[in-house]
């Protein structure tokens, strides 16, 4: 008689529902194998799992997790043997693969319950990694006004994330950014809540699909970073951000709120900055009463970089000095509902001890690490964990993502002058090009990079274009900063002698040629990140570093018609350019096929649409300078103009756009009632193109202050040369509330202005108005 086969346990069935595989598995974890969860490796992962290649190491795993308590995550393994200076020695798509499904095969194998880990990599505008697909950073993605692409292009991510065996994406950004200082303007989709939020939205869709993660293709989206980190105090990264609870709620927490609701998403990274005086890894109020009691968010939430040591000091960045240590740190951010610290084991180092002295409780460490496992269940992470190597090296950096991620770059450009129509340049009139600037020939990727198989520099795009047919020219023009890298922690301004006389080669070098075109801008270390005392990225000044301004002058001296491209990751305030050069293209950081965009666009193959995500301030003494601004906030000053340079929502074509017969379906609801807004948009012009049309809204009189305009709802369209579409927008309740004198969320009854058009300057809006009534 053969013996009954033992029991499977509930949580290793996966015929049993995820929660009650999460009870299982919680009533047989020990007190360590809780806090493990709780912890990651990154930096770490070279001593605890890797050989001197980056390989898989068993014997250093043996070493490193010999009492068998498991690990929760395991940070980018896509950078595995590479030095942080030369990101090209990652790990292949084949080889990446190959990492984790022996990293996950040992902690499986090897620690007592078979607790698989997550990976975690970095994903802003593309999986940071080697040979992944890389497309505009967020703040052009932004100009492109399209949630549909948004969504492609990260569901594109997930896909090559997920084959090499990821599971959690950090990213969307969703931080409104209302101060150009800020060195990570870059990674957000700019200055508005509203276009924050239905971005995020996309991204998150575009990440975690369904949700099922059956299909393998998916990975857990992080909002980050919660919250209001896009305002802080100078501009500078990290510092306190002093805002009240009703423009918290309003403007920074709206795109979160929306983007856990509407978009489903799963995680949440909290921010380094404080409110109020509360850093948020430390706040209850923020991660406890409003994200999970108010909002009903069920995820996990997961640290910044070292954001809870930096609760008490961190002496090479900076502290908040709420905590006295690791230890308290440690209290505080678990108190607050922190699930598992990043990116290495530190402060929650002391879980167990301070669970067995009584400072904590386990039934602490039992809320947070529950949804944690419930997302390692719902992935398949216990039950079919590994990913196929050879799928990775087809997918990644493939031709169809490639042409995705030139598409996203071309829809981003954005034309915001056009002197006499000198674009689009027409080849066939040409016989020499001059390509001139320090961006012309350079990588422009912006922060939180990988090393894409392809990287199209402007002349390389330029040369390619126009073959053999038109001669092709190049100087640099000046530098910008000596190097240049993002990974570079001292910036080097350039030599002053030195750029004078590339200005001199680069005036000879113009002199040949029928048309000058020259990339300015900024670089990855004039905007960037500033995470660390040696490692700054905001600015007190906007304006073009270096001798750009005068390498401009120079080329315009010459006569010759010029053409600048601006290449930046924050506004600039470009006032001799926007003054002087007859035709400026705003690129941002275009990606990987960014040379190939910017020539479709200067020789006409593309007709630009992208639309300003932010406003282009005059200079850094206006900020702030966004446009949803409140009625007092913007009445002049002395001897200059409030207006911005260029403002949030503008964007010119290569054709024109006639907008008429604004009017409303119903002209007074109640305020629980909805109506549309309907506008007749022709396209005035000879080539086909696309416009944003805009919607903006202004309840005139309110029992607190409103902005001047807030938008609430936008669409993209194409038309052919002739036609004529009329577009139908949808006002909801939602398009008119906001937090009243008593703080509570409501729609007032009175007169709302609603302002069609497309952009947020007062010239280019028609309005109408509606009557809301009790």
């Amino acid at each position: 008689m053969t013996k009954p086969s033992p029991k499977i346990p509930d949580y290793k069935n996966p015929r049993v529902v995820a929660a009650r595989r999460v009870k299982d598995l919680l009533a047989r974890m020990t007190l360590e194998e809780k806090a493990a969860q709780m912890m990651c490796v990154w930096q770490e992962k070279a001593a605890k799992l890797l050989d001197g290649n980056g390989n898989f190491d068993p014997a250093k795993a043996k070493a490193a997790f010999k009492k068998g308590h498991g690990l929760g995550q395991v940070g980018r393994p896509s950078d595995a043997g590479s030095d942080p200076a030369t990101p090209a020695n990652g790990k292949t798509a084949r080889g990446m693969a190959e990492l984790t499904n022996a990293i996950q095969k040992f902690f499986l194998e090897h620690s007592r319950l078979g607790i698989p880990v997550m990976f975690h990599e970095e994903c802003l505008h593309g999986h940071a990694a080697r040979d992944g697909t890389s497309f505009p950073q967020p703040i052009g993605l932004g100009a492109t006004f399209n949630p549909a692409l948004v969504e492609k292009l990260y569901a594109m991510t997930a896909h090559e994330t997920r084959v090499r065996g990821g599971h959690q994406a950090l990213t969307p950004v969703v931080d409104v950014a209302r101060d150009a200082r800020w060195g990570r303007v870059e990674e957000t989709y700019g200055e508005d809540p509203f276009l924050n939020t239905q971005l995020g939205i996309a991204a998150v869709r575009g990440f975690q699909g369904d949700a099922s993660f059956k299909d393998k293709k998916h990975v857990i989206a992080t909002l980050k970073h919660f919250a209001a980190h896009g305002q802080p105090e100078s501009g500078q990264n990290c510092a306190p951000v002093n805002v009240s609870e009703r423009l918290l709620r309003e403007t920074f927490l709206h795109p979160f709120r929306d983007c856990l609701k509407k978009g489903g998403a799963i995680s949440v990274m909290a921010s380094y900055n404080e409110i109020d005086g509360v850093p948020s890894h430390a706040s209850r109020w923020l991660l406890r009463d409003v994200l999970r009691k108010e909002w009903g968010f069920k995820g996990f939430v997961v640290s910044d970089y070292y954001a809870i040591w930096e609760l008490s000091h961190r002496p090479d960045s900076h502290g908040h000095h709420v905590a006295a240590d690791k230890k308290e740190a440690c209290v505080l951010a678990v108190k607050a509902g922190v699930n598992i610290e990043f990116p290495e084991p530190d402060c929650y180092r002391h879980l167990v001890e301070l669970v067995r002295k009584k400072v904590l409780h386990e039934t602490e460490l039992d809320e947070l690490i529950a949804p944690m496992l419930l997302w390692k269940f719902k992935m398949g992470l216990f039950d079919d964990p590994y990913v196929d190597p050879e799928e990775a090296a087809r997918v990644v950096g493939c031709e169809v993502h490639r042409e995705l991620a030139s598409e996203a770059a071309r829809e981003t450009i954005t034309l915001l002058k056009n002197e006499n129509d000198l674009l689009p340049l027409n080849p066939a009139k040409l016989k020499t090009v001059a390509v001139i600037g320090p961006n012309a020939n350079r990588s422009l990727l912006g922060g939180y990079s990988g090393v894409p198989a392809h990287n199209v520099t402007v002349l390389d795009g330029i040369k390619a274009r126009l073959g053999g047919a038109v001669k092709v020219v190049h100087a640099e023009g000046c530098k910008i900063t000596v190097g240049g890298s993002w990974q570079q922690d001292e910036v080097l301004a350039s030599d002053p002698a030195e750029d004078r006389k590339q200005i001199d080669e680069a005036v000879k070098v113009a002199w040949s040629a029928d048309v000058v075109i020259v990339a300015i801008g900024g670089n990855e270390q004039t905007s960037r990140e500033a995470w660390s005392l040696k490692h700054m990225g905001d600015r007190t000044s906007l304006d073009l570093i270096g001798h750009q301004d005068e390498l401009i002058r120079a080329l315009l001296a010459t006569g010759k018609p010029v053409v600048a491209l601006v290449f930046n990751g924050r506004p600039l305030a470009i006032n001799h350019v926007a003054q002087n050069v007859p035709a400026i293209l705003e690129c941002w950081y275009l990606g990987q096929e960014c040379g190939s965009a910017v020539a479709a666009v200067l020789f006409g193959d593309h007709n630009p649409g992208g639309k300003l995500p932010i406003s282009i301030p005059r200079s850094v003494g206006q900020l702030p300078v966004f446009y949803n601004h409140k009625p007092s906030a913007r009445r002049g000053f002395l001897w200059d103009e409030a207006t911005p340079l260029f403002p949030f929502g503008f964007g010119l074509s290569y054709t024109k756009f006639t907008f008429k017969n604004v009017r409303l379906a119903k002209k007074i609801i109640s305020r629980t009632g909805s109506t549309h807004v309907s506008v007749d948009v022709t396209n005035a012009g000879k080539r086909a193109g696309t416009e944003v049309v805009q919607v903006y809204v202004r309840d005139l009189i309110s029992s607190v202050t409103r902005p001047v305009k807030e938008l609430k709802v936008f669409q993209k369209i194409t038309l052919a040369p002739g036609e004529t579409k009329t577009v139908s927008l949808d006002l909801t309740p939602e398009s008119l509330a906001f937090y009243d004198v008593n703080m509570k969320y409501v729609v007032e009854p009175g007169e709302f202005e609603i302002m069609v058009g497309n952009s947020s300057r007062d010239v280019d809006l028609q309005k109408v108005v509606l009557r809301v009534v009790k």
